[in-house]
């Protein structure tokens, strides 16, 4: 089950095009993009998600 070649991702290909057609396609990975690169900045670490440490004091 784990043998893919590339006869079975080309015929993959074949019928996401028949599926979905040519036309939609540009806007489905435009879409696609666009996900990707909202999931990948809400992974960054943000400034508000650095620990406040009280700074040491030396007394």
């Amino acid at each position: 089950m784990g043998n893919l070649t590339g006869w079975h991702f080309l015929i993959l290909l074949v019928v996401i095009l028949l599926m979905f057609g040519a036309p939609k396609l540009p806007g489905l990975a435009k879409s696609l993009a666009e996900s990707l690169k909202i999931f990948r900045s809400g992974m960054a670490p943000s400034k508000d998600d650095e620990p406040k440490t009280k700074p040491k004091s030396t007394e």
